[in-house]
């Protein structure tokens, strides 16, 4: 077939010369036979960005708008995403996965489906491969995406691409927020717990607290994003790619949350973080605060029974800076800690939160959100 051959050497090894020729033979099939080889090869070269004197015509990322119709661009695999299977109103069962792709001016969503989404079943697309890709644009669930059926293009390249993704500082995290890119420290890991939904099914929830130099956020991981936290340590760098926030029910908190449709992986920059401690003078009830000052009173271990008719321990001790002393609640095992604790010894409060207690007095209470450090 040398009318092939002499089209795809216009391509630049931009796709594979068997996949050209797969795609050449399924134009002519959809053609119904009404155009020959040649034709249907140049259509093939013209959906992979090549015009007919050779020049390739590439998109930008940050030049693709829901105005757009159908769009060629090379990018970066930045996170891949599980693929999903459904069905159709025929009776059928589809497939879709989704990844983020990016290059020197930003990043977007792809959308796979059946065959396309079965590469990511695979474990042919990995992050950091450079990905030829044509699709069409649409209005997705957290803004545009660019979505690639069977009649797309979706292939390796070799061309280089220098990938950014716009990342938001920790400060800027607001109520009801999505589609957060963001950087930052691994500050503390809690256990992964279980719970039993609606559907009688049974969830998995795990919690970290991530730092950047602006602030700090606590970030929920639901389901098989729970089980990445085996992989993290603290003081690890990661990049949280499309969480979204919303307010802590208990203490009106914006937390970040991680579900299916986000990623979190280990990078290797190091982000800084410094903890900010809160003068006890300016606390006030219904914030977390961080405090850091001298045991200056403690109290004895108090049992107690739960309505769940579990048994818990709580203890008090009294902290004081230069500004003034406040009584700390410990709460579950955090109240042992009174026997390893003597008048005078330095001690941190890492994100107690400040209430109304004993003749509204105002007191931390340090429970298992809360991470305390003897000096």
């Amino acid at each position: 077939m040398d009318e092939i051959k002499e089209v795809y050497e216009k391509l630049g090894g931009i796709i594979s010369k068997d996949d050209f020729t797969r795609k050449v033979e399924e134009k002519v099939e959809q053609m119904s036979g009404l155009c020959d080889t040649r034709t249907a090869a140049m259509l093939v070269a013209h959906d992979l960005g090549v015009s007919d004197n050779g020049e390739t015509q590439l998109q930008k990322i940050a030049d693709i708008n829901p105005n757009c119709n159908n769009v060629k661009f090379i990018a970066k695999i930045m996170s891949v995403f599980p693929a999903k299977e459904f069905n159709r109103n025929d009776g059928t069962i589809g497939r879709v996965a989704n990844i983020i792709v990016a290059d020197e001016t930003g990043s977007i969503r792809l959308t796979l489906w059946d065959e396309r989404a079965d590469l990511i079943k695979t474990g042919e697309v990995e992050i950091g491969q450079n990905y030829q890709i044509a699709g069409y644009v649409k209005e997705g669930y957290s803004g545009i995406e660019v979505n690639i059926g069977n009649n797309g293009v979706f292939c390796e390249s070799d061309e280089k691409v220098e990938a950014r993704i716009e990342s938001q500082q920790i400060e800027d995290i607001k109520n009801g927020m999505g589609d957060i890119n963001i950087r930052a420290r691994i500050l503390d890991i809690s256990d992964i717990r279980t719970f039993n939904k609606k559907d009688g099914g049974t969830g998995k929830v795990a919690n970290v607290l991530i730092g950047d130099r602006t602030g700090k956020i606590r970030v929920t991981l639901w389901d098989e994003m729970a089980d990445l936290t085996k992989d993290l340590e603290l003081d690890d760098s990661v990049e949280i790619i499309n969480g979204y926030a919303r307010e802590n029910n208990f203490n009106q908190q914006v937390e970040m949350q991680i579900g299916n449709r986000s990623s979190i992986r280990k990078i290797e920059e190091e982000i800084e973080f410094r903890e900010e401690f809160t003068p006890v003078s300016d606390i006030i009830p219904g914030e977390s605060y961080s405090i850091a000052g001298q045991v200056s009173g403690i109290g004895e271990i108090r049992e107690f029974n739960r309505d769940d008719g579990t048994v818990n321990m709580v203890s008090n001790i009294y902290v004081s800076d230069d500004t003034g002393r406040i009584r700390v609640a410990l709460w579950g095992d955090h109240a042992l800690l009174v026997d390893q604790l003597d008048i005078d010894m330095s001690v941190e409060i890492i994100d107690g939160y400040a209430r109304s207690g004993f003749n509204d007095e105002i007191e931390l209470s340090a429970g298992n959100r809360t991470k305390i450090m003897v000096r």
